[in-house]
This record gives C-alpha cells, structure tokens and sequence, in this order.
C-alpha cells in the first residue's frame, strides 16, 4: 500500500527510540512523516533535503497543522530524533545528515515564531467564533457574569454536541457572504442623499412639527397631519393609495423619531441631534444621520400576532427584496420581484384568504416600490427591470454589515496577500474577479506575484489551486523564470506546464496522461469546495471528453494519486447525467477507497 514506507519508518523509528533512551513522541513522528509524503510529495524520508527541512518546518507544519508555541521544542526534538536515525541506520550519509541537522537548528527560531503568529491567529479566530456563539445565544458580551455562565454550560457539553453546533455557526456565517460591490467617492453619495425626497422631506417635516403639541402615543394630532400633509405635497387621494398616503405619513413621523431628526418630550415636538447631520455641508456628518432614518424608513417593524395588513405585511419582507437586488449582476423585473415576496410570504404566514391577499399584497407592493424609487434607492434600469442605486447599495450594505454580514467592495484586495487574494475571489462574480485581480497585478512585480501565487498553490487545497493558477495565467512571460523552477513540485509541476505552454515558452510540454487526470480531479475537488455537487459536475462536463471517452476517463481516474479522486468519482456517480457513465464513476470511487 502507499502509506507503507510511513508506517515501516514509524515503526523502526520506535525500534531505534527504544535502543537509545526511549521517549519518542510516536504520534508527532508519524504526522512529520505524513506531512513529508502527503504535502510535499516525498516517497522516502531519506529525500529529504535542508531545502525541504525549512519548507517543512516554515511553510508545511503551519498551514497544515494546529500547534501551540508550547509544542515547538517537541517537534523540533522528534526531527532532530528523526535525522539522527536516517544517520544511524546509514539512509542518508553522516555529512547530509550534518547538513540536515544544523538546517534544523538555524530554522528554529524562525519555525518558533512561526508557530507563535499562527497559535495567536487561531486563538483570535476560536475567540470570534466562541463570541459569535454567544451573540447568536443573545448573550450580552458586556456582562461578565452571562459570558462566565454560558462558557461554563457550553463546555459541559459533550464533544461532538460542542463540535456539532460550532459547525452549524460556522456553516450559518459562511452564508452571511454578500457579492463584492462598487461605489462612488462619499461626495457622491452626500450629493445624492441631499436630493433624495426622503431627506427632503424628514427634515421639512421636523421643521414644520418644531414646537406641535401631540398626542398622548406620541404622535401629530389629525388636525396637524392633514396639516403636514398639505405642507409636505402629501395629500390623499383617492381608492387604496388613500390608505398608503395616511400611511406613508405615519411611516415618515415614526422613522423620524426613530433616527432622531425628530425629538418627542413632553408631549410636544422638537429638533432631534440627527437633524443638523442632515443639513450638514459635511459629508460624512450627513451619511451618518441618513442611515438611521434609511434603516427606520425602509424596513419598519410590524408584530405579526398584532395582526397584519397588506401593506405591513409587504414592508416587513422588504429586507429580502433589497438583498436580492443587492446580490443579483442585472436588474430584476417587478413582476420576478412579487413572484420571489409572494412565494416567501406564502412560506412565512398563515393566510386566511389568500387570494385575496395576493392582489392586496401585489397592489402594497408596487406601491412600495414606487416610495423606494422616490427616496433614490431603487431605479429603473435594463429592459424595465430594478436595481438598487448607488445610494441604495451603500445603504443596504452598511445594513448588512451591522447584521453580521461580509460585504465586500471591489479594491479591497489590492495590497492582500497573494493567499487573501485568493480567498477572496472566492465570492466574486467573474467581472468583479476580474477587476479585483488586475487590481492587484497593477502594484506588483510579476516575478514577485507569480512567486506568491505558486505558494499558495504548494500549500493550498483544490480550490486555491484552482484560483491561484487562473490569476497566474494573467501574468505575462517575464515571470517564466520562476514558473520554470516551480516545475519539480508535484502539487505545481501540471499547472505549471500549463502556464508554460500557454506563454510559449521552450521548456514547454505536453502533459503526461497521469497529469491530465490529476488536474482534471483537482479542478473539480476545487469546485467542490463551494459549489454544490451537481453544479460542479455539470461545470466540469462542459470541458470533459464526450460519451466513450469519459468512460475511459473514469476507468483510468481511480488510480490518480490525488487525496480527492473518491470524493469526486462519487460526486461524478451522483450527478453524471449517462447512466452508464456514472455507474462506472461509482465502481471507480469504491475502487479508490479500497485502494488507499
């Protein structure tokens, strides 16, 4: 089998451990040799180099293991331990042997300050982590006392049930991704808000109400609303509108209040704080007063078990239909809107007559839409459709980012690591991708930035890989150099060979049949990673081999020495539309875990 030589070298390590003082950390042995034959593709520990000690110890250990600063003196002594034996049983000769132990001892304080910035990293992600648990719990992180007592019940808990739901978290904010946007300089965006109806009319309504006496709730009397109404170009008319207007006014009062441009004290009205931000000349002043009269406005909350109208109802689903314009590359059309609110709100109340509500509902809806296209959050764009303005993009994502999201802007990768780059292009689209990647081409060397990128894909997994190598193939040919002496790696060495070729560069080959194969289960492994099985299926069939010779394929992938060839023979099993095709991608994926 092809983990042999690991268990055979385990074993005689221990032998020798025995007969010269014992204490041998048997588990650390065994993950050093892993890490040796798995991440840097060595088939003996005896190929060992001082190179490879320091890639070990500085590049294969961090990103592949979880250690504390604490642990680095054993894993130094069970290497230490472990050259020594390569010397002692004559695998390696006495003076490499030197050379691999003092590569050991200058890389130390490097490997210790490498583990020590990784342990920190981790500890801070698994304190996010355990705080967002707390705030899903509703636990106040402010209170001592609450945090202290929630700690102490989670880790009461058995492992798995612990493991169980920091998984679920962690699965639930992977979701809280939004697709990266574009927006305009603040000036933009302090220009539009001074044109927007919505502010135009808070303000002109605080101003009116300074000094009215209101209600007991807190409110303009009748007399003073039909006033404002007249004052602010809000009057009646007639049929169902009637009721929005009344309404729409209401909305505006409350919203005000809420964002305080409006403040309400003894039963009377007044300036709020926030109303000299909406008249200010300072931009930044005045994006900070409109974004809680934005977030009052847009969404108002309405109690279900109070009984909900149609209009209510409408409003209290509009959170979905700003995130779904928000996320969506070209406008949508109203009518594809109403579909999408009516499906959900059918989903999420009980309606007694429904199809009654359903006209209510559409009629509430269009209505709304017109009041977002009049406060300049929503237009008009495409062949009818909607889609947020620039305004309303900013508006929506600072909302999102308060709720936990990750709402990245375009640019925001430019001065990343060649590894954050990486990451990041994860929840791009392809145009955003695009822009992001030249973005960050611009400020570099080439040779430095096809450098990174191949590091990324020696440490990364399938996916990286697969996104490290597309940004690499945006390099010109004075990276070939470096390309060149990336070829021995066995994780880089098809990619390579690919962005070679692609650059017509005379070391340039045909790749063995062994490396097409071992490409084609990394890309679709890559796939896997974010996409759903069946998506990541079809997306790899568009460039596979037709019908006889995809059976051919198959019969001949199970033999790939790529970790993921199971995962993704079954996921082939699973989805390949041939039947005969995926009845032998299943035999080949029961093959391939057999063989391991």
């Amino acid at each position: 089998m092809a983990d042999n030589w690991v268990e055979t070298t385990a074993g005689e390590l221990r032998l020798w451990a025995d007969e010269h003082g014992g204490g041998l950390d048997e588990q650390g042995a065994r993950l050093l040799l892993d890490l040796v034959r798995e991440e840097m593709g060595l088939g003996a520990p005896e190929e060992l180099t001082p190179e490879g000690v320091r890639e070990l110890l500085l590049e294969v250990f961090p990103e592949s293991v979880v250690a504390g600063a604490e642990e680095v003196p054993a894993v130094l002594d069970t290497l230490r331990r472990l050259v020594a034996f390569l010397r002692d049983t004559r695998a390696v000769p006495a003076p490499r042997a030197a050379e691999l132990a003092a590569e050991i001892e200058r890389t130390a304080p490097a490997f210790a300050e490498v583990v020590a910035a990784a342990d920190t990293a981790e500890r801070q992600v698994a304190a996010e982590v355990i705080a967002g648990l707390m705030r899903a719990d509703g636990v106040p992180l402010d209170d001592q006392g609450a945090v202290e007592a929630w700690v102490a019940e989670f880790e009461a808990l058995p492992e798995d049930e612990r493991y169980a739901r920091t998984e679920e978290y962690l699965r639930q904010t992977e979701e809280l991704v939004v697709p990266p946007v574009r927006l305009p300089a603040e000036g933009e965006l302090a220009a539009t808000v001074r044109a927007s109806e919505l502010t135009g009319r808070a303000v002109a309504l605080a101003e009116w109400a300074d000094g009215r006496a209101l209600t007991e709730h807190d409110q303009l009397t009748e007399a003073d609303a039909e006033a404002a109404r007249d004052a602010l170009g809000m009057k009646l008319t007639r049929g169902y509108a009637q009721v929005e207007d009344e309404g729409a006014l209401e909305r505006l009062w409350w919203a005000a209040v809420e964002a305080e441009v409006v403040s309400v004290a003894d039963g009377a009205a007044g300036p709020g704080p926030a109303l000299e931000g909406l008249r200010s000349a300072d931009d930044a002043a005045l994006l900070a007063a409109w974004l809680p009269l934005f977030d009052a406005v847009v969404v108002p909350e309405h109690d279900p078990e109070d009984g909900l109208d149609a209009m209510e109802l409408v409003q209290n689903e509009m959170t979905g239909v700003l995130i779904h314009l928000y996320e969506q590359e070209e406008p949508t059309t109203p009518h594809d809107l109403l579909q999408a609110l009516r499906e959900h709100v059918g989903e999420s109340y009980d309606l007694s007559d429904e199809d009654a509500m359903s006209g209510l509902v559409a009629d509430a809806f269009l209505l709304e839409l017109g009041a977002l296209q009049e406060w300049g959050i929503v237009e008009v764009a495409g062949d009818g459709g909607r889609a947020l303005t620039p305004l309303g993009v900013w508006g929506v994502r600072e909302l999102l980012l308060a709720d936990g999201f990750t709402a990245p802007l375009v640019g925001d990768l430019a001065d990343a690591s060649a590894a954050a780059l990486v990451e990041g292009l994860t929840w791009h689209r392809p145009d955003t991708a695009d822009e992001e990647i030249a973005g960050w081409l611009a400020s570099r060397d080439a040779k430095d930035a096809a450098a990174d990128l191949l590091d990324v894909m020696r440490t990364g997994g399938p996916g990286a890989r697969n996104l490290a190598a597309a940004v690499l193939h945006r390099i010109g040919p004075e990276a070939a150099p470096v390309v060149r002496a990336a070829r021995e790696h066995p994780l880089v060495s098809p990619y390579a060979v690919l962005w070679l070729n692609a650059a017509g560069d005379p070391s340039g080959r045909e790749l063995a049949r062994e490396e097409y194969l071992w490409v084609f289960v990394d890309t679709v492994a890559g796939m896997l990673e974010t996409a759903e099985p069946a998506d990541a299926v079809e997306a790899a069939l568009a460039d596979a081999p037709p019908g006889p010779e995809m059976l051919v394929m198959i019969d001949e992938l199970w033999r790939t020495h790529h970790d993921d060839v199971a995962d993704v023979l079954e996921a082939l099993g699973d989805h390949h539309p041939d039947k005969a095709t995926a009845k032998a991608a299943r035999t080949a994926a029961y093959k391939a875990r057999s063989s391991r």
